[in-house]
């Protein structure tokens, strides 16, 4: 839910009549007291399935936003953590929000003193990754509604291309709501609102929560040379029918 501290209607208004990327610049400052955020328990939730795969040398946070996806790197990665975003907004309040932990720890140049990995942020568009194969885990969060479905096969190509052999891309999938939930019409009402707005307004402003299922996913992932598992998450808990509420998708480089 918004907060009171969130950002007001009309600021949310004029972000979305933004591009993506300037929309996110705008709405950072703001973006942690907003709905938009990966909650705290499917962060804490990937972190202990990740630590039961590590530990990594080094991590890749794609779409990083304000870095919540760094922090579950930094519990997992021994060398170094990047978080790669296209908002240069979204990362600076991600490089301000690092500052107190490096602080707190008395560290300097984003190493943590007790030994933890080094961290920075790189500028970047997901889909021209500006790395070499340099890591052993990519994770992302929350980000996939920015791209087409026709996007996510280059996509996928490039995390592939900067993931050392065997190295894994990670990312939480939840279950889709209920059709005729309350979150199934909300979600539904979302994406065609934005679809209306893209259809007349320019530039546009890419988000979608009804375009990622997991099976075509899954599906994408293999035919660009991943092979994939798919890990129940059950600190998250389980539906009616058994199934998990949300899985951990894990794509590993051969």
């Amino acid at each position: 839910m918004f907060t009171p501290q969130g950002p007001t209607l009309r600021e949310l208004t004029v972000q979305a009549l933004s591009s993506t990327e300037r929309g996110y610049d705008l709405l950072a400052p703001k973006f942690d007291l907003t709905p938009f955020r990966t909650p705290d328990s499917v962060l804490d939730a990937v972190a202990d399935a990740l630590g039961e795969l590590g530990p990594f040398r080094a991590g890749l946070d794609i779409c990083c936003g304000t870095g919540a996806g760094v922090d579950v790197l930094r519990e997992v990665c021994v060398e170094r953590v990047t978080g790669v975003d296209f908002s240069a907004g979204m990362l600076a309040t991600a490089r301000s929000a690092l500052l107190p932990k490096e602080t707190a720890h008395g560290a300097g140049s984003g190493a943590d003193a007790t030994g933890g990995p080094a961290v920075d942020f790189v500028r970047a568009d997901a889909r021209a990754l500006p790395f070499r194969a340099v890591f052993d885990v990519a994770v992302s969060f929350g980000a996939f509604g920015h791209f087409l479905p026709s996007e996510r096969p280059a996509l996928f190509t490039r995390v592939r291309e900067v993931l050392r052999p065997g190295g894994a891309f990670v990312f939480p999938v939840p279950a889709p709501p209920r059709v005729g939930s309350r979150l199934y019409w909300t979600l539904w009402g979302f994406d065609a609102a934005m679809r209306a707005r893209n259809a007349v307004w320019r530039p546009p402003f890419v988000m979608y929560y009804r375009t990622f299922g997991l099976t075509d996913v899954v599906d994408e992932l293999t035919r660009t040379g991943f092979e994939v598992d798919l890990v129940a998450l059950d600190g998250l808990g389980r539906l009616p029918d058994g199934s998990p509420r949300c899985r951990m998708v894990v794509a590993r480089r051969a």
